[in-house]
């Protein structure tokens, strides 16, 4: 869970170890550096190793002078350089550079914002996961522990913590990713959770174990967790500075593993299936950066914890489970299980009545179907999703709104109960139709409101394809966890707060 420790000043880095890496862009066929004057003479240099301007293409140069500090070029692409390329170019060369242990950017920076997008691509490339080496430990190769950013630009201190912040949550959310369902499950997520929020005075917890989720009408966690010697659990986590200027509450899926239930997945299906906590994850980690930045908005988070296993406790296909403030779920298959204990949050967080609700879920093979591995579904209820999206993007996240149409909520008419979790045999629009069935779970407005007839304003989160990553490093991405949606969730959460993202008026 940790990060860098980071510099920023004009001063290099005086340490034998660093190494100093600078820009390469072209300017038609020409090569170009984008560095400090006092580097001018190795652009030739670069021209005589065959140095690439390629995006992330890594170039070590000898060093012509041993008074100074080792230098790779990065590609940053063409002379007009994005902040995107930017985020990647440095996450990419921190990864490329593992085993040394100070890493320095020098890019004669334009703008605060490329500062800002250098230092956030820096800390997320230095993300390494070494829990489970072993013995191996000794020799891997540590990505630096130093990031030092060459700039004279005076960089305000709060856009500098909202980096740090975006970059530890990330870690956080990545780290519980990782971490096998042996160790992670929905007793001991709470416990961390329960962890996290000692140490923050600002956070506040409440944990319902099997017995209070019963007490209380929880039937959906309840249900998904039957199968499972490893109970459920619901977690709530609340952050309400008296400053707080709006209330935003976060439903994450925290399935801890997904073997399918009694709708058992094939083998190779299974292969990944800890990475199904994600949502869960996400929300954590995001109101963790809302408290740790004082962000005067309210948050709450909501996760939704449950394994599921099969066994002669699980639940069956046909079984009827009844969720939180009294509707019933006919359940056709238990391998759509991340809906069931979705629908039970969402209700919880539609009680306090929050001005937004946004559940993050890896919840269908069909988001990786329709979008890929690296675009999130958006779909729901409120205008905001366009706010969102929009945000997204300065974030350098990908996010696509999505559409609900009206023919698709009838697919999930039940003769026996009030809806049923699948449409058998459907394989058309299978995102649209689980988004439509959250849908239903999200309440109205309070009766003492005068729009008590409209639902709670409400987005989704598919993040089914975009929560890991199966093939190559890109960028600041390694493979496994992505932590998406954790960056653009902050700095939205930050501007509903009147705190703008420092990317917002940078092109």
């Amino acid at each position: 869970m940790s990060v860098p420790v980071y510099t920023v000043s004009a001063q290099p880095h005086r340490d034998a170890d660093t190494v100093v890496v600078l820009g390469l862009t072209t300017q038609g066929k020409e090569l170009a550096l984008r560095a400090p004057s006092e580097y001018a003479s190795l652009r030739e240099l670069a021209d005589s190793v065959d140095a690439s301007a390629a995006a992330e293409s890594l170039t070590r140069l000898p060093n012509p002078d041993s008074t100074r500090a080792a230098v790779a070029l990065i590609g940053l692409g063409t002379a007009s350089v994005t902040l995107n390329a930017l985020r990647d170019a440095a996450g990419s060369a921190v990864r490329k550079l593992a085993g040394k242990p100070v890493v320095e950017f020098a890019f004669d920076f334009a703008s605060d914002a490329e500062v800002l997008a250098t230092l956030e691509g820096a800390l997320l490339g230095a993300y390494s996961f070494t829990r489970y080496k072993g013995a191996s430990l000794d020799s891997l190769k540590q990505p630096a522990a130093t990031i030092h950013i060459r700039t004279d630009r005076q960089i305000a201190a709060s856009d500098l913590a909202r980096v740090h912040e975006k970059a530890r949550a990330m870690a956080l959310v990545k780290d519980l990713v990782n971490t096998p369902a042996n160790d992670l499950y929905p007793e001991s997520f709470a416990t961390i959770a329960e962890e996290l929020c000692a140490s923050d005075d600002s956070l506040h917890i409440t944990v319902w174990d099997e017995q209070k989720l019963a007490k209380d009408g929880f039937g959906g966690i309840l249900g998904v967790g039957k199968g499972s010697e490893r109970p459920p659990r619901l977690v709530r986590i609340s952050y309400a500075p008296q400053a707080g200027s709006a209330h935003i509450a976060l439903v994450g899926k925290g399935i801890t593993f997904d073997t399918g239930g009694l709708s058992l997945k094939s083998g190779p299906g299974m292969m990944g299936m800890k990475y199904d906590m994600t949502g869960a994850a996400t929300a954590l980690g995001v109101i963790r950066a809302a408290s740790a930045l004082a962000l005067p908005i309210t948050v709450t988070a909501w996760l939704c914890l449950a394994e599921n296993m099969p066994s002669g406790r699980a639940t069956r296909p046909n079984d009827i489970l009844t969720i939180r403030g009294g509707k019933t779920v006919e359940v056709l298959n238990t391998d759509a299980e991340g809906r069931l204990v979705l629908a039970d949050g969402l209700m919880a967080a539609s009680e306090e009545q929050p001005d937004l609700i946004i559940d993050i879920a890896t919840l269908t093979g069909a988001a990786t179907t329709a979008l890929g591995t690296r675009t999130v579904g958006v779909m729901g209820n409120t205008d905001e999703i366009s706010h969102l999206v929009e945000v997204a993007g300065t974030s350098g996240e990908n996010f696509w709104h999505m559409p609900l149409p009206a023919e698709l909520r009838p697919l999930l008419n039940s003769d026996v109960a009030d809806i049923a979790n699948v449409k058998p045999g459907n394989t058309a629009g299978g995102m649209l139709i689980a988004a439509c069935f959250l849908r239903d779970f999200v309440g109205n407005r309070s009766a003492h409101s005068d729009e008590a007839t409209e639902q709670l304003p409400w987005i989704h989160l598919d993040i089914a394809g975009t929560a890991n990553n199966g093939s190559g490093p890109y960028g600041f991405t390694a493979g496994g966890p992505t932590g998406v949606s954790v960056r653009a969730l902050i700095d939205y959460i930050a501007g509903r707060a009147g705190l703008p993202s420092p990317y917002a008026s940078a092109k």
